[in-house]
């Protein structure tokens, strides 16, 4: 039995809600169960140096935890003066997905900088973050073309991403921490919502995985995907 008595395949309790920060032309706060991100998308008419006169725009994203969004309360990374590794895949991540998805030459030379912040941890936040972020810059892009600056919109699809893993034997789909701190193999899929691979992350704890069993995840993933994907769409 899962946690809360959960289907193997079936998702967490998911909610998205946009327009939660005044002040970003994009923001979106995503609940995956007790996982909890925010997630705004911040307009900058000014692209980094080395883009500049490119006649093309950027994407990029900065990803971190509150202190108290686990169990115990974590150091502020701005105190001990770096990022830790794990925040710099995180944060790279959310970026190339996202830059997958948009046109960067119909952006123009601007940047949309991606923020988010992890509120409350059970696992998945790196996935919760990067379903919520698509939210957030569809909103400011679509914000872009309202206010006349874009004439179309310069995001061309859609994509989310979901954890799966093998637990005790059987595959499931998006893993709370307590699933994800003893799977056997842990997984994530980020994926379009016409089938597009944009990445996979998986791992295999002890022994090898078997294809089969990559196959049975996969397929738990896509039909996670498509059901973000309706979510997502009933936000916008």
């Amino acid at each position: 039995m899962r946690p809360y008595g959960r289907a193997l395949h079936a998702l967490r309790s998911v909610t998205l809600e946009t327009g939660v920060s005044p002040y970003a032309e994009g923001s979106c706060l995503i609940k995956c169960g007790s996982t909890h991100v925010l997630c705004t998308a911040s307009v900058d008419e000014n692209v980094p140096p080395w883009m500049r006169n490119s006649g093309k725009g950027w994407v990029t994203a900065e990803y971190g935890m509150l202190p108290r969004a686990t169990h115990t309360r974590g150091r502020r990374e701005a105190a001990a003066g770096k990022q830790s590794g794990r925040t710099q895949e995180i944060q790279r991540l959310i970026g190339r997905s996202m830059r997958a998805i948009i046109d960067l030459r119909a952006l123009g030379e601007r940047q949309i900088t991606l923020d988010c912040d992890v509120i409350q941890a059970d696992g998945g936040t790196r996935t919760a973050a990067i379903t919520g972020a698509w939210v957030a810059l569809k909103s400011a892009t679509g914000w872009l073309v309202e206010e006349g600056v874009l004439k179309a919109d310069p995001v061309f699809g859609q994509i989310a991403a979901v954890s799966c893993g093998i637990v005790d034997g059987t595959a499931r789909l998006d893993l709370e921490y307590e699933e994800d701190s003893k799977a056997e193999t842990d997984a994530n899929f980020v994926l379009t919502s016409d089938g597009g691979i944009v990445e996979i992350q998986a791992t295999a704890e002890d022994r090898p995985m078997p294809e089969t069993a990559f196959m049975d995840i996969f397929a738990l993933a896509k039909k996670g995907i498509s059901e973000l994907g309706e979510i997502q769409n009933s936000v916008l």
